[in-house]
């Protein structure tokens, strides 16, 4: 006995479904962001703390032995502190950036650029605004990730010496460009295939209304330009 076949969905109850699933996915990246602001604060307000009071102790302590091998250990130990300390910073800015809660988009933007350029041995500038325009948490953290996911790419496929961060808003929207004088990832950049991590980028631009483009330049190089209206839809 043959099986009956199952009914074609309709446009509407398509349009339905997709609609359901960008605003599913919306939830998960806002819960995702949640999960890493909070690891990150706990990461600061309890190993960090703990990690800085004891760098303090062994500071006194060490005051107080006589010179020898007992003080050089722990000069040792407390270098060994200041690194932990160090990495327990690099692990809370990889998670959750406090720049973009405390200090504005603007800060958090120069700071990722600065970074990436130092690690990368590539020249990386961010042009801004003079004014830090105001933006909701969902779209400040957007752009930040945006900047990060595009130059991220420029590291890893663009082959380029030079990478720039460009944010310009005119009041109804902000448009954040990353761009590059590399060759860019494989494949025509045009043809709409984005790589996961733009792809979720880009469901999260269209749940606020914008959109995510990655298109070559004709001077060479590519860039991946987000536009997010400030009213959100």
């Amino acid at each position: 006995m043959t099986q009956p076949t199952p009914p074609t969905e309709n446009a509407e109850q398509l349009a339905a479904r997709v609609a359901e699933l960008s605003d599913l996915l919306g939830y998960l990246a806002n819960c995702w962001d949640d999960e890493r602001r909070l690891l990150a604060r706990q990461l600061h307000d309890n190993l960090g703390s703990t990690m800085t009071a004891l760098t303090m102790h062994l500071g006194l302590l060490t005051q107080q032995l006589p010179e020898g091998k007992a003080r050089e250990r722990a000069t040792q130990m407390k270098q060994l502190l200041a690194l932990i300390i160090d990495t327990n910073r690099q692990m809370q800015l990889a998670l959750w950036n406090d720049k973009l809660e405390f200090l504005g988009v603007k800060a958090a933007l120069a700071e990722a650029t600065a970074q990436f350029g130092d690690e990368h041995g590539i020249t990386a500038r961010a042009s801004l605004p003079d004014e830090d325009p105001h933006y909701s948490r969902e779209q400040g953290v957007l752009l930040l990730r945006c900047a990060e996911e595009g130059l991220r790419n420029v590291a890893s496929h663009a082959q380029a010496s030079e990478a720039e961060v460009i944010l310009d808003d005119d009041g109804d929207q902000a448009m954040l460009t990353v761009r590059d004088n590399g060759v860019g990832p494989a494949g025509d950049p045009e043809s709409g295939t984005f790589c996961h991590g733009l792809r979720l980028l880009r469901e999260r631009a269209r749940l606020l209304g914008g959109s995510l483009v990655l298109t070559r330049r004709p001077e060479g190089g590519t860039a991946l330009t987000l536009t997010i209206p400030h009213r959100q839809p």
